[in-house]
């Protein structure tokens, strides 16, 4: 439950607090852990809200906890300076209880096992391979850097979409408008033209006499359709249905299955190099693709249990590319195979990247005449009638 809060804090005044809690008591106890004075309590609403929860910065919590780590302060006073310079009551909230964790002895992995929705499971495997090496600051650098890399190619797909959706979205409700609003009119104008029409002409003004006589049954169909459209897309049987028609489609396939092994990759050497052991990295990294892949992952796990090579036991599985395959041999040679796992990750991702630019702008250039020639045709079978006219005045 969501509860409204108005206390007195330390160093902060009065304030006002939007606190989850199981009860008015618990919410107390959180105000009393943190030196403050309750001066009201009220429930608030935990329905649909148009204020988003703020999320916690994972990255940005890492990097400044790095660069306490490197300035030479200790986890605990690292993680009480974080305490003091955090201004958003819910993350301070978050870190003040892992320090407090830290207080009653815990180690730092487990403290972060309070918060599964927060710190991802690959988060607390490479803090709890760390606490075992002794060495939290480089793996917090690996990790960081991983994370960076994974935002950027999502960066660079999402930039990618922006300008062809949006160039649909435009032709649509250019398209849509032409249809409700001025066909319509055309339409009461050509009323006693008639027979002599082109029949595409005839076509569009009977949907102009639709659209004036029934606009408001269909604008409640075209609500609840949207409605229902909406609805399916926001469920995950309907996301993962579509998801699996588009890895039917030969081209698109191959490469959403090219971008699944980077991120498996990229995962996968980074817990390796992490000194996490490679049928335990594959465990944890089988979350990350889709369920499809699962199956060999488990497999390819179990073969490297009955002593194949991981080249071969990923070439089994088809967990791996011609170049891919080639790569993983290289190190398994050289004995560095979570570095050569990073950079496999790396060459598929720089390979994702171009064909997505090429994708980019071959279909820019189609969608843009698609929707001249809808737009163009619309307004010619409109103004068709009035050449025609002029043909039987002359």
């Amino acid at each position: 439950m969501r509860y409204e809060v108005k206390a007195v804090l330390a160093k902060q005044g009065t304030v006002r607090l939007e606190i989850d809690a199981n009860s008015e008591e618990e919410v107390r106890r959180q105000i009393a852990k943190q030196g403050g004075i309750v001066l009201s309590v009220h429930r608030g609403f935990s329905g649909w809200s148009l204020k988003s929860s703020p999320s916690f910065p994972l990255v940005h919590f890492s990097q400044e906890l790095l660069s306490l780590l490197t300035a030479g302060l200790s986890l605990v006073e690292s993680i009480e300076t974080l305490v003091d310079k955090e201004q958003d009551a819910t993350i301070r909230k978050i870190v003040q209880d892992l320090l407090t964790r830290l207080y009653e002895g815990v180690t730092f992995s487990r403290a972060l096992e309070d918060y599964p929705k927060i710190f991802p499971a690959l988060y607390m495997a490479t803090i709890r391979a760390s606490e075992r090496t002794g060495d939290l600051v480089e793996a917090l650098t690996r990790f960081i850097t991983y994370q960076t890399q994974m935002d950027e190619v999502r960066k660079k797909l999402v930039g990618a979409s922006i300008y062809p959706v949006l160039l649909l979205a435009v032709g649509l409700l250019v398209s849509l408008f032409l249809l409700v609003f001025v066909v319509p009119k055309f339409s009461a104008i050509y009323d006693d033209v008639g027979a002599d029409l082109p029949w595409l002409s005839m076509l569009l003004i009977k949907w102009g006499h639709f659209v004036h006589e029934r606009g408001w049954e269909l604008a409640i169909i075209t609500m609840g359709v949207l409605g229902a459209v909406i609805y399916s897309v926001t469920r995950p049987a309907f996301r993962a249905s579509l998801t699996q028609q588009l890895w039917r489609i030969p081209a698109v396939g191959e490469r959403m299955r090219v971008y699944q092994l980077a991120r498996f990759y990229k995962t996968l050497g980074m817990l390796l190099r992490g000194g996490i052991p490679i049928t335990q990295a594959l465990e944890m990294v089988s979350g990350l693709l889709q369920p499809h892949f699962r199956p060999s992952v488990e497999a390819a796990a179990q073969h490297i249990r009955e002593g194949k090579a991981i080249s071969d036991a990923m070439e089994l599985e088809r967990l791996t590319t011609a170049v891919g395959n080639r790569m993983l041999r290289v190190g398994e040679r050289t004995g560095l195979m979570g570095d050569m796992m990073e950079r496999i990750g790396s060459f598929h991702d720089e390979e994702i990247a171009r064909w997505v630019e090429w994708t980019t702008k071959l279909i820019e250039p189609l969608l843009m005449a698609v929707i001249g020639i809808v737009i163009g045709g619309i307004i010619i079978l409109m103004y068709m009638p009035i050449f025609e006219l002029a043909g039987s005045i002359n």
